[in-house]
């Protein structure tokens, strides 16, 4: 399912125009964005978390070359399912 999909899903589900649903949907995703960005965790009871974690920083390999390469530490993006999301699924 693609973000037009997505859009037209919540109009027929929340029976609103694709517009309206479109404008929520880019509001959640920019809440979640600046939410994550402060390094906060953003919890939907149910569905999951999404939270920051930091990547250490390693030696990794060019798989071309087989040359050792640094790969610096970064903060990256966690999804943890919730119960109900988990239970959809099964």
């Amino acid at each position: 399912m693609n973000k037009s999909e997505l859009v037209e899903k919540m109009a027929d589900a929340g029976d609103i125009s694709k517009a309206a649903a479109e404008k929520a949907l880019t509001g959640l995703l920019d809440a979640v964005s600046g939410a994550l960005s402060k390094g906060d965790k953003v919890t939907l009871v149910g569905f999951g978390t999404f939270s920051v974690s930091k990547r250490a920083a390693r030696q990794g390999r060019n798989p071309q070359t087989g040359a050792e390469i640094k790969i610096a530490a970064r903060k990256v993006a966690r999804f943890k399912p919730g119960s109900k999301l988990v239970d959809a699924v099964k």
